[in-house]
C-alpha cells in the first residue's frame, strides 16, 4: 500500500513520528515528510537518520499556506501534531483550540484540496466524556474529522481517527518520570492510588494507525483494547524492578485529571464493531431529518457498558513488569 508513495507526519518529531520512521524508513515507501515547528529536534531526527527518504518542512499546523504547501503530492497523512498536556491546556485552552480543534481542520481541508488519499488524525481516550481542555479539544477534532469524511466522501480522501490511551514511556509520560524519581533516589510522587490507565506501546500505537488504514470507511474511529493498572501497582512494580530506595507518595490529582480514562462511550459501544484486538466505532452518517424518530428508534444504549481502564483488563504488579520489558527505556535502565 506504501510503495512509492508519499506519507507526511505532522507533529513527526515527538514520539509517533519516531516510531513511525523506526518501521518505515527500511520499507518500500517512496518519501515521509516531517513536519513540525521545532528546527532542533529536525535537524536531530536528520543527522541521526541520515536517510534520503525523509525530508524536513518548517511549519506550524495553525498557519493554512504552510500546511498546504506541505501537502502537494503527499498520498497518506498521520496527524500527530497537537497540544497533550492536560494541565498546560488546562491553562491555556485556547492554545488547545487554535492547535487541536483550528490546526487539525486546516490538515484536513489541505488534504481534501490537495487529492490525498487518506488521512488518519490521532486522538484520546480524554475525548471520551471530556472533563479537561486537552480531551474536550480532540473531542472536537472528532467532531471535525467526521464532517470532513461526509463532505469530502464523494472527492476520494478518506478521514479516519484513532483513539489512544496511555502510551507508555511517551514524551512527558509518567513512567520516564518514575524512572528519573527512582535514579536519584526520590519518592515516587503518585496522584491518586485508585488511578487506572491504560498501557500500551508506541510500536502498538503504529499498528493501530496501520490497522485504520486498511479497513477504515470515511469517518470511523478505532479503538486498541489494552491492559491497564492502577498508577499504585505502576508506582510499585517500577521500584521492585529498579530497587528504589525512596518511598510511594501521594500528591493528590492534577488539573482535569479522572480516575480512570474511556475508550469507547456506552453510546458507540451500541453500534461499534468488535476485532480481536480492535474496536471500530463508525460515523454517524444519518442526515439532518429526524422526523421517523418519531415512531422509530435507533440502538438501545442502556444494554451496553463504555469501555474503560477500571473495566478492561488488570494487570497486577506482576504483569506491570512484564509489560514495562517491553519498553527500550527499561530494558536498557536495567542494564
Amino acid at each position: 500500500m506504501f510503495k512509492d508513495k508519499t506519507l507526511l507526519i505532522t507533529g513527526g518529531t515527538g514520539s509517533f513520528g519516531n516510531a513511525v520512521l523506526r518501521r518505515f524508513l527500511s520499507s518500500d515507501v517512496g518519501e515521509i515528510r516531517i513536519f513540525s515547528r521545532d528546527e532542533k529536534k529536525q535537524d536531530d531526527m536528520r543527522k541521526h537518520y541520515n536517510n534520503e527518504k525523509l525530508v524536513f518542512h518548517i511549519g506550524d499546523v495553525r498557519d493554512y499556506d504552510s500546511v498546504d504547501r506541505v501537502m502537494q503530492g503527499v498520498d497518506f497523512v498521520f496527524h500527530a501534531a497537537a497540544l497533550k498536556q492536560v494541565p498546560s491546556c488546562e491553562f491555556f485552552p485556547m492554545e488547545a483550540i487554535r492547535t487541536n480543534e483550528l490546526g487539525a481542520n486546516n490538515v484536513m481541508t489541505a488534504a481534501a484540496r490537495n487529492g490525498v488519499e487518506r488521512v488518519v488524525v490521532l486522538s484520546t481516550d480524554k475525548a471520551v466524556y471530556p472533563i479537561n481542555a486537552m480531551g474536550l479539544s480532540k473531542a472536537m477534532m472528532e467532531k471535525l474529522m467526521v464532517a470532513n469524511a461526509r463532505t469530502y466522501a464523494k472527492q476520494g480522501t478518506t478521514f479516519c481517527a484513532t483513539r489512544y490511551g496511555n502510551v507508555m514511556a511517551s514524551r512527558g509520560s509518567v513512567i520516564p518520570l518514575f524512572l528519573d524519581q527512582i535514579k536519584s533516589g526520590q519518592d515516587l510522587t503518585i496522584t491518586d492510588p485508585a488511578m487506572t490507565r491504560y498501557l500500551m506501546t508506541l510500536d502498538e500505537s503504529v499498528e493501530l494507525v496501520l490497522f485504520a488504514f486498511h479497513n477504515a470507511q470515511p469517518g470511523d474511529i478505532f479503538v486498541q483494547k489494552s491492559p491497564a493498572s492502577t498508577i499504585a501497582d505502576l508506582a510499585q512494580a517500577m521500584m521492585e524492578m529498579f530497587k528504589g530506595s525512596g518511598k510511594i507518595k501521594y500528591i493528590g490529582t492534577r488539573h482535569g485529571e479522572k480516575l480512570y480514562e474511556t475508550l469507547v462511550s456506552r453510546e458507540e459501544m451500541a453500534k461499534a464493531e468488535e476485532f480481536d484486538r480492535y474496536y471500530r466505532v463508525p460515523a454517524d452518517n444519518r442526515g439532518l431529518n429526524y422526523d421517523r424518530f418519531f415512531s422509530d428508534g435507533d440502538e438501545t444504549v442502556a444494554a451496553h457498558d463504555d469501555y474503560n481502564s477500571h473495566n478492561t483488563e488488570r494487570l497486577d504488579i506482576e504483569g506491570v513488569k512484564k509489560t514495562l520489558m517491553k519498553l527500550e527505556l527499561i530494558r536498557e535502565a536495567l542494564k
